[in-house]
């Protein structure tokens, strides 16, 4: 997950709508299901797809009042938090 990316796509979610974002997720899951992918594709696929995930997260920690930074540390400490359990 890369946090800049999730930032801008979170932005993206404020000025446009959440659904853009999860239309384009279930497109890239489709996606993952070309049997024709090498892995290095699909693991470009996975990380556009976390990355996405992790902005609609933010955004509801934002829509439910938090500031944009406070969010994206909260959901940043929760990743890595159950990566290290």
């Amino acid at each position: 997950m890369k946090l800049p990316v999730i930032k801008h796509l979170t932005e993206f979610i404020a000025e446009n709508d959440v659904d853009f974002v999860l239309e384009t997720i279930e497109t890239l899951e489709a996606l993952t299901e070309v049997p024709s992918l090498k892995d290095e594709e699909l693991d470009v696929i996975g990380e556009l797809i976390s990355n996405m995930y992790g902005a609609v997260e933010v955004s509801k920690l934002v829509q439910d009042g938090m500031p944009q930074k406070e969010a994206l540390n909260t959901f940043m400490k929760r990743v890595l938090g159950s990566i290290d359990k």
